[in-house]
């Protein structure tokens, strides 16, 4: 198992290195100038040039093929793309281009609530998707079978921006339960200590901050749980009945087993690697944030701060945010393989 997941560990390194790339010329791609972007259309165009210095776009891409011709090398080191490189491997992920800051600082504050409400978001999924898996597959063709697999065809169809909506209508316009936007009340005083506001308010015993940070943070989370739910229930709905065909199944029926300990002991354990992945895979996806549920409910993690820098050219923050989002994907899936030899030790890893 360690010579795996070094094995697995060891080639993060070219996938990661292919995402720079892709990133990097996807964005020299997309029509417009950062510098025209930066300083308006109506620049002067020696402002323009300065400023393109002062980023490096005058650089050649990868190579300068006319200094190369020379014998000079540095027609390769000075390229955009070595040069980025280089500050990546020294943990620099450059400064935004616009608001003149560390990528690497903004980072360090948005992806957090990216990461609670996240977390947040699939636990309620598998807390709910899970059991009504289990109790479609347990009764299947019954009335709770139809209406459960119902309930999540209409969740997975149902557009997040939609329900988004409509739940600030309900319950903070109509009802004014909950609040609308944000992830604290601005009048209620919380020591950071990881910049996730739930764990800070119970690790400095806030009981108001716990209690606000929970109404902030319910309807953007419902609302992102909704796809991910529908799916952990159909594809736990089908392992299950899969497995319930089996042998070993019948078997444990006819010891007298009862179906709480057949179902849970016996059916779920072995059809729970297919649901693992979804769980990883969904999880993955909701961490490199929802620009939808994000920039309704105006949290302030990083799928919206993304999707800003690409219409504004911000290359260091484009780059810097899709370069956390492989990595969280890859260690997801990393974490997802190394699951099934827990829970089923007859896959090996030779």
């Amino acid at each position: 198992m360690t010579r795996y997941i070094l094995r697995r560990l060891i080639s993060v390194i070219p996938t990661l290195i292919g995402v720079t790339f892709v990133i990097f010329m996807f964005q020299r791609l997309i029509p417009g100038d950062p510098a025209v972007a930066m300083l308006g259309e109506h620049a002067a165009e020696e402002n323009v040039r300065r400023i393109r210095e002062q980023l490096g776009l005058n650089r050649p891409l990868f190579l300068d093929t006319e200094a190369l011709k020379e014998g000079d090398f540095r027609g390769f080191i000075d390229s955009q793309y070595i040069r980025y490189l280089g500050r990546l491997i020294q943990g620099d992920l450059g400064n935004s281009i616009h608001r003149r800051i560390p990528v690497a600082t903004t980072l360090a504050q948005r992806f957090p609530a990216t990461v609670e409400l996240a977390l947040l978001s699939m636990t309620l999924a598998v807390l709910i998707g899970v059991p009504i898996g289990i109790a479609s597959a347990a009764r299947r063709n019954s009335i709770l079978d139809s209406a459960s697999m119902v309930g999540a065809l209409v969740g997975v169809s149902m557009p997040i921006f939609w329900l988004g909506i409509m739940e600030i209508m309900l319950f903070a316009v109509i009802l004014k339960w909950l609040p609308s936007a944000g992830r604290l009340d601005t009048t209620i005083q919380l020591q950071s200590i990881t910049n996730l506001v739930i764990i800070d308010s119970i690790l400095t015993r806030n009981q108001p901050a716990l209690i606000d940070a929970l109404k902030h943070i319910a309807m953007p989370a419902i609302a992102l749980a909704t796809i991910p739910t529908s799916i952990i229930a159909r594809m736990t709905r089908s392992s299950m009945l899969d497995v319930l065909q089996e042998d070993y199944i019948r078997t444990a029926h006819a010891k007298g087993l009862s179906e709480q300990i057949v179902l849970m002991r016996h059916a779920l354990k072995n059809a729970f690697l297919p649901v693992i992945t979804i769980i990883g895979l969904q999880t993955g996806t909701l961490m490199a944030g929802a620009v939808l549920t994000e920039t309704i409910f105006a949290w302030p993690g990083i799928g919206k701060w993304i999707y800003d820098a690409i219409l504004g050219r911000d290359y260091p923050i484009v780059q810097g945010g899709t370069l956390l989002i492989a990595v969280v994907f890859v260690m997801f899936n990393l974490l997802v393989d190394i699951s099934y030899g827990i829970l089923d030790p007859r896959i090996h890893y030779d």
